[in-house]
Parts: structure tokens; C-alpha cells; sequence
């Protein structure tokens, strides 16, 4: 067994403060940069994004996205599967990675385009995005959290929404939305009479 003094453990848990404190505010800093970026962020929704959802749907669910990145919570537990008691909890921030490769997108545009990302044409956008996708072997959308580029980020965060899921089925199920028991027998109703 191994013994610690009270003086020694005290001071490894001081060492250990600031280092939570220096993550924190780099997630803060990451999520002001993310926010500042927004056109930046906007414009490659615009490239990810299915486009049935229209300019208003793209700016909604890229604003939703950014609402999730600052609420993230690094080692806030997570909601464990059905049926079983593992519990799991968030990981580091990935907003300071994802930070990292929007400012590269707008780097590598003014490289490529003399321009900035948000300024070139969708196809142009597009083309500088699947190079940054084949460049780590992207395959699927992975779970929000550990989405290894922001663009799958994005994909993952709204493929994981009420409204994809309504998209999808073009019909208005409302997943994670609560509806009253005697509405559970009806059949979801079309998206277009859903919002008439």
C-alpha cells in the first residue's frame, strides 16, 4: 500500500486545478473563435448540409450546433444505453480541434482561391472539404463527440436531430419530442400537412 503525507497529496491536487482551469478556457476560447467564425461555419453547413432544408433550415441547424459545442462538458457523465448500468462520460473538448480545421479551411481557400472560404462557390467549398475528408479517411458519420473534422461534426449533430429524423421518413414523427398517449396510435402525418 502505498502512503501519502497530507502535505503531498494537497499539493498534487493544487498542480491538478490549474490544469482543469487551462482546459476550460481553452474550450471557452475555442467556442468564442468557433462563434466568431460563423459565416465560416454557415457556409461549409451549406456544403455538408442536405440542401432540402433551404438557406433558414441550414443557418437553424448549424446555430443548434454551436448552442451543443458550448454547452459541451468535459467529463459530464452521458446517457447509458437500455438495459444496460455502464456508465460513460464526455471526453476532452474536440472544439478546439474543430477551431483549428475551420481556420485551415479558410486558410487553404485563400491559398487555393485568394478568397475567403465563405466567398467561394458551393462546389469550390465542397472540393476543399472532401480533400479534408479523404485526408483522414473519414468512413460514416461518427458518434457528435469524437467526430474527427468539424463538417462530420455538423453531419453527426443534425443526423441526430428530430428534424432529420422527420426529413428522412418526410413525415412528422417527432423523435425525442413527447406527444400525448392518444396520439400514439395515429399515423404520423406528412411533412407538408405537419406545417400547414
Amino acid at each position: 500500500m502505498i502512503r501519502i503525507s497530507r502535505r503531498a497529496f494537497l499539493a498534487s491536487l493544487a498542480a491538478a486545478l490549474p490544469a482543469a482551469a487551462l482546459v476550460r478556457r481553452a474550450h471557452a476560447a475555442s467556442v468564442d473563435e468557433l462563434g466568431a467564425s460563423q459565416r465560416s461555419m454557415r457556409a461549409l453547413g451549406e456544403v455538408i448540409l442536405p440542401q432540402e432544408l433551404g438557406a433558414a433550415g441550414i443557418t437553424k441547424a448549424v446555430n443548434e450546433f454551436e448552442r451543443w459545442i458550448a454547452g459541451y462538458r468535459e467529463g459530464a457523465e452521458l446517457l447509458h444505453g437500455y438495459g444496460t448500468s455502464t456508465l460513460k462520460w464526455a471526453g476532452p473538448t474536440p472544439a478546439t480541434a474543430w477551431a483549428a480545421q475551420l481556420n485551415f479551411l479558410d486558410k487553404k481557400a485563400q491559398r487555393a482561391h485568394g478568397r475567403a472560404f465563405a466567398d467561394l462557390s458551393i462546389e469550390a467549398r465542397r472540393a476543399l472539404v472532401q480533400s479534408d475528408l479523404d485526408a483522414i479517411n473519414a468512413d460514416g458519420i461518427p458518434p457528435l463527440g469524437r467526430a474527427p473534422h468539424v463538417a462530420l461534426a455538423i453531419l453527426a449533430h443534425y443526423y441526430s436531430s428530430s428534424e432529420a429524423n422527420d426529413l428522412c421518413y418526410m413525415a412528422h414523427i417527432g423523435r425525442q419530442n413527447c406527444r400525448p398517449l392518444a396520439a400514439q396510435t395515429r399515423k404520423p402525418l406528412p411533412l407538408a400537412q405537419a406545417h400547414a
